[in-house]
């Protein structure tokens, strides 16, 4: 039988907590029928064992490589039979029914088409990067001379961040990121998936900003809560900043044109040749992320260019 959901989980290396991730899907399952699949991108620990010996019930699919997220997630959704596709991260653990909340208020509220819940801390708090707002040329302007830094979380000088909301009302937002994203089958297919040309981070902006353009109104769902705890399935700090800011400028590049472009391509640089000098005369924290991320910008300024692993 035809699952509702088919729950889509990319790992690498995520032995040390993604048991948790699958004990909570299966734990607080409800009433909908789920089809759990998880794509290992070769894990060089545990992983893999683990889900063998303790999830008989989850597919487990190898491609043999490291695919990078995006088309990590596409591996996964092309083997769905579900209604909708639920992409989840290794790093999460559902609470109170949140897959069975965010399938039933989609099926209340259809036609926007991508639906996001609300991530908390492991200690209840708001953890806000379930969603965000759309990246500008204003937000990066605001991003490029330091006022996002100044002013986090303001309303107005930090768009992106959607201001001090808690993510505890129904709201139509930019971007829902991948940590928890649903969209029904027939609009995921209709969007082809994640661009593939992302590795890791950014990917899941490009994927709400295509949506849009078709007409769909991201949501939020805010009874469909989980924890999520944000770098357990990053890389060392200054590589996973890296990975960000090459997805950015490839955000930049796939989606505006002429002069558009070359401004947004010029206010990355500019906020982190910014905060690389400020961070460099305090010597506060994050200096070595900053610093390596201006040294390294003559290659991620390019974006993703091809699909191999950073």
């Amino acid at each position: 039988m035809k699952a509702d959901v088919a729950i889509v989980i990319v790992s690498y290396n995520s032995g040390g907590f993604i048991c948790d991730c699958l004990e909570s899907v299966f734990a607080n399952r409800r009433s909908v029928r789920q089809q759990v699949i998880v794509v290992d991108n070769a894990s060089k620990d545990d992983t893999v064992e683990k889900i063998r010996s303790r999830f008989p019930e989850v597919e487990l699919l190898e491609p043999g490589k490291n695919l990078g997220f995006a088309a990590g997630v596409n591996y996964g959704a092309r083997h769905a039979d579900a209604e909708f596709v639920l992409l989840l991260n290794p790093d999460t653990e559902i609470r109170n029914h949140a897959v069975d909340e965010i399938v039933e208020f989609a099926r209340r509220n259809p036609g926007h088409g991508l639906y996001g819940g609300r991530t908390l801390q492991p200690d209840g708090t708001l953890e806000p990067s379930s969603c965000w707002g759309r990246p500008t040329l204003w937000s990066m302007a605001l991003f490029a001379f330091g006022v996002t830094t100044m002013f986090p979380r303001h309303r107005w000088l930090d768009p992106e961040s959607l201001g001090d909301w808690q993510r505890d009302t129904v709201r139509e937002v930019g971007v829902i990121t991948g940590c928890f994203l649903l969209a029904p089958k027939v609009v995921w297919d209709e969007l082809g998936g994640m661009d593939e040309r992302y590795f890791m981070y950014g990917e899941d902006v490009d994927f709400a900003m295509r949506a849009r353009a078709r007409g769909y109104r991201p949501v939020i769902c805010p009874t469909a809560e989980l924890v999520h705890e944000v770098g357990l399935c990053s890389d060392t700090p200054v590589h996973k900043t890296l990975l960000l800011y090459r997805g950015k400028a490839s955000l930049v590049r796939c989606h505006w044109k002429g002069p558009a472009k070359w401004l947004g391509l010029f206010f990355l640089a500019a906020g982190t040749g910014l905060r690389a000098a400020l961070a460099g005369v305090s010597n506060r924290g994050g200096t070595e992320r900053w610093m390596a991320l201006w040294r390294e910008r003559s290659v991620w300024l390019k974006g993703y260019t091809n699909q191999t692993a950073p």
